[in-house]
Parts: structure tokens; sequence; C-alpha cells
């Protein structure tokens, strides 16, 4: 007689939970990196200190060459001259003139362009004015032509021209010369008569006029 069979019953195994979809910031994987392997790389050492000092060397050849001096060019002096007699003792507004302009040049800081020269050594260059001259001669020498020309239709009786000279002192140049005037037996103006040596302040300096 045959036994009957027996069933045993397990435990089922509990369903796998569904899978949930990743996020698709985490879907997609950067692909993976390997660091590279460092490389060890050999140079020969400089020599910055040969190189400082080439520079150097160059630098100071450089700074030994100085610039040409730039030539200076001749200035233009603009004049008007006739005898002693007339510009400084006739002339009777000759010194208000010169007084006023040098009195403006001082009010607003102007440097003084404009000069009395006696006997000046440039008329050696004008034979065609100085025959018509009675000597000692008197110059108004001034770096501005408009005035001289003003001057000279204000003066009237005088002569005028201009030259070039190298510098300041080449042009106010002069021979050196007493001036003696006669005082007039009778003035008749009714202001005083100007008085001898008013035109010292407009001399040259000493250093371009020997005779200032």
């Amino acid at each position: 007689m045959v036994a009957p069979a027996t069933l045993s019953l397990r435990p089922c195994a509990a369903p796998a939970p569904p899978r949930t979809a990743l996020p698709r910031s985490r879907a997609c994987f950067a692909p993976g990196t390997r660091p590279s392997p460092s490389v060890a790389v050999s140079h020969p050492p400089r020599h910055f200190g040969s190189l400082r000092r080439a520079v150097a060397v160059d630098s100071e050849q450089q700074g030994s060459h100085e610039p040409p001096e730039q030539e200076k060019k001749p200035k233009t002096y603009y004049f008007l001259v006739a005898n002693a007699k007339f510009m400084l003792d006739e002339e009777e507004h000759f010194q208000e003139q010169l007084a006023e302009k040098l009195r403006n040049y001082a009010e607003r800081d102007i440097e003084r362009d404009f000069w009395l020269v006696i006997e000046p050594k440039f008329l050696d260059r004008f034979p065609n004015i100085t025959k018509r001259l009675k000597r000692p001669a008197v110059a108004l020498v001034s770096n501005d032509g408009n005035w001289i020309t003003f001057m000279k239709l204000r003066l009237d009786r005088v002569l005028q021209g201009q030259f070039d000279a190298e510098s300041v002192e080449e042009a106010l140049a002069s021979n050196p010369v007493e001036l003696k005037f006669d005082k007039p037996e009778k003035w008749t103006a009714p202001y005083p008569k100007y008085e001898f040596g008013w035109w010292k302040p407009f001399l040259p300096p000493k250093s371009s006029n020997g005779t200032a």
C-alpha cells in the first residue's frame, strides 16, 4: 500500500518593487576622466644675470648719445632811427609813449621787447640809411613790427628798417658815445622839458649794451 504524498507550501518571496525612472539630471553620467600622468620636463638653467647686465649696458650706451642741439633760428628785429638830438631832446611826446608802453607791459606781466639803442652797431648793415643820418644816432628797436610801424607814423621824421640777428646781444650792441644837448634859450611849451637822461630806463641791459 502506497503512502499518501504530502505537499508542503513555503511562503513566496515578496515581489520586487517597480523600478522608478531616475531623474534626467542623474540619468546621464559624464564619461570618466582619468588624470593624465605628470610629465617631468627638464630645462637648462637660464643665465638671467648676464641678460640683465647686457640690457643695462645697452641702455647706458643709448643714453650716452645726446640728441643734437637744435639750431637757433635768427630773430627779426624792427627799428626806427634818427639823430639823437631829435629822438631824445626835441620830440615832445616820445618819452610819454615809451613810458606808457612800459607801464602797460608791467601791469600785464609781459616781457619787454623794445629798447633804445644809442649808436647801434647794426647800422653798418644799412649804408643807405647811415648816409642820411646825423650822428650820433638813436634807434628804437623791437620785435613787434606792427608797433614800430605805428611809432613811425607818430614820430614821422625817422627812418624805418628791419634785420635778423642770432641773439638779442647782437641786435642791441652799440658803440660807446657821449651825449650832450644844449639847453634851449627859451622854452615856450606849457609843460616842463624832459630831464636829461630820461631814456636810461629804456636802454638794453649792460650785458647787451656796454653804454647802458
